[in-house]
């Protein structure tokens, strides 16, 4: 039964709204970088900059440990993302296919942490690291990082290799491969999704995050990026047009993240989602 052409109307209607209503706050904040200061400061909105300028952007890169803090989130992200990767590879393949006692228990358990808030440990995790005198260090920042993503990563891993055919699996070691070897050469080639979308997951989570490095780490050289634009505002008043510069480059990773990996990423979590 074919649909009217009012009732398709609505749906394409409602998306287009929420897209605008998405990609507004989005638009604004590149617009606003790149617009002069007499557009930013002027009475009436100007929708469309009449000249572009780098000049916020000069003054965000040009702030004070700029390329310091990029190389620590950096450091941070990409090495609590590839740690969380190899455990959950590891654990996910160990949960889909093997059969022990506790296996429920234990994704049980896994399922509580991806749900409990993490906040309720802050003063543990300050303790902790305090006692073990690494404050001030991104070392601390990583593991935490890997600890909060891991339930995430596993959970869909384990899903994502649960759909693939264990003949698939069965057929390399008849033919002569190891369990690792069937492993490596059958089952991880057709987890590509999946690691898309948990890394596409980690990635913000651990770029975005910033309540732990405000407790932990004190010293200006050793923060990350979150923290440096909060306090960017402060720092130079209400120069708008600096400020949307630095949010636009704090963006623009995850931007470019998500359209490189947007297909993979959505076919990962639809995957894991259902299936397994």
């Amino acid at each position: 039964m074919k649909r009217s052409p009012l009732a398709r109307l609505w749906p394409n209607a409602t998306a287009v709204v929420l897209f605008i209503g998405f990609a507004f706050p989005v638009y604004w904040m590149f617009t606003t970088a790149l617009k002069p200061t007499s557009d930013i400061i002027s009475e009436d909105p100007v929708w469309f900059p009449t000249g572009a300028t780098l000049e916020h952007f000069q003054k965000a890169v040009d702030a004070e440990n700029f390329w310091t803090l990029v190389g620590n989130s950096l450091t941070v992200t990409l090495s609590a993302v590839g740690l969380s990767l190899l455990i959950a590879l590891l654990a996910s393949f160990a949960l889909a296919r093997m059969r022990f006692k506790g296996r429920r228990g234990f994704l049980l358990t896994f399922m509580i942490a991806q749900m409990a808030p993490w906040e309720v440990l802050v003063i543990a995790i300050y303790m902790l690291v305090r006692d073990g005198d690494m404050l001030n260090s991104l070392l601390p920042l990583t593991l935490f990082y890997m600890v909060m993503v891991l339930p995430f990563t596993i959970l869909t891993l384990r899903a994502y290799v649960a759909a693939i055919p264990k003949e698939l699996e069965e057929s390399a070691m008849v033919d002569g491969c190891t369990r690792p070897q069937a492993f490596i050469r059958v089952i991880f080639p057709l987890l590509a999704p999946g690691l898309m979308a948990t890394s596409l997951f980690g990635f913000i989570t651990a770029w975005n995050e910033f309540p732990l490095v405000l407790i932990l780490n004190k010293d200006p050289g050793a923060q990350t990026l979150p923290l440096w634009l909060s306090s960017f505002q402060t720092a130079f008043g209400d120069d708008w047009g600096a400020t949307m510069a630095a949010a636009s480059l704090f963006a623009i990773p995850i931007l470019v993240l998500f359209l490189f990996l947007q297909r993979k990423a959505v076919g990962g979590l639809t995957s894991g989602a259902v299936k397994g």
